[in-house]
């Protein structure tokens, strides 16, 4: 089992293949200051690897999802610095964490209540299944702060489409959890913290039935089919399906469809 690290701006709870992250700053209304953003980093990484983990679930201490950047924190230390290059080296290194979150080979589950704003929107696109709670408030803001939603912009983009990304960025608009999932930044609507759970709780035993290596391999796929030549895309899939139909995983699915049984990873959900 992964021995995760020491974390302080987020609590790590782990129940059998789950792994649930809380953003812990409530008093912020956990707005993203380097220490989660850290932490984040290091939890990805220690767990990357490990398929007895199969799902990552992100939530909000108090009631909120994530209000975006730390704002009081841009002031005291990005425009204090005046150091322009090191500002762009901060802003780039929560991109990189935006392309491990988006990429990681578990499931990542969001559930988003409260309020996802300017970077805590960006996270709610990155979800593989994105709950959110109808009378959540959302808000692309960083225009209206005069700076632009930089590393955000790029997975904005791909979740909603240029045309309503644009939209959203250049008016600052604001909307609740229903337009969100019309716009398809969540999947799932539910109406309190109660549904929310009771959403999370079918995706889970969803997610239970699905081996976790053949998922981490879907993932890639998904992302090559997007960066590589159509026909480079499909021989790269053709070879992960190769992987796994020789792997203990595909030989254990292929066995208990024959025997009309469930696989082990099932069994042990």
């Amino acid at each position: 089992m992964t021995t995760l690290p020491q974390t302080e701006a987020l609590i790590v709870e782990r129940q059998n293949s789950v792994l649930r992250l809380w953003f812990n700053r409530p008093e912020a209304r956990n707005a993203l200051s380097a220490e989660i953003v850290g932490d984040l980093h290091a939890i990805l990484d220690a767990v990357h690897a490990d398929r007895s983990i199969r799902t990552l679930v992100l939530r909000g201490k108090g009631g909120v999802f994530c209000a975006g950047g730390d704002i009081k924190g841009f002031r005291s230390g990005m425009q204090g610095s005046g150091d322009a290059a090191e500002i762009a080296r901060s802003n780039r290194s929560f991109g990189d964490l935006m392309i491990k979150l988006n990429e990681q080979p578990q499931v990542v589950v969001m559930l988003v209540e409260g309020g996802a704003v300017g970077g805590g929107l960006g996270l709610a696109c990155v979800g593989d299944v994105t709950i959110v709670e109808k009378e959540t408030r959302f808000q692309l803001s960083e225009t209206s702060l005069g700076i632009p939603p930089a590393q955000i912009a790029p997975f904005v983009v791909e979740r909603v489409g240029l045309t309503q990304a644009r939209r959203l960025m250049l008016t600052g608009a604001r909307f609740t959890g229903t337009e969100a999932v019309r716009l398809g930044i969540g999947h799932l609507l539910a109406d309190g913290a109660e549904e929310l759970e009771h959403h999370c709780s079918a995706v889970l035993s969803q997610i239970a039935r699905c081996a976790p290596g053949a998922n981490a391999v879907t993932k890639k796929i998904v992302f090559e089919a997007l960066r590589r030549p159509r026909s480079a895309a499909l021989d790269f899939a053709a070879d992960g399906f190769a992987s796994c139909m020789l792997s203990a995983e595909g030989r254990e699915g292929v066995a208990a469809f024959i025997e009309k049984r469930k696989p082990r990873w099932a069994e042990d959900a």
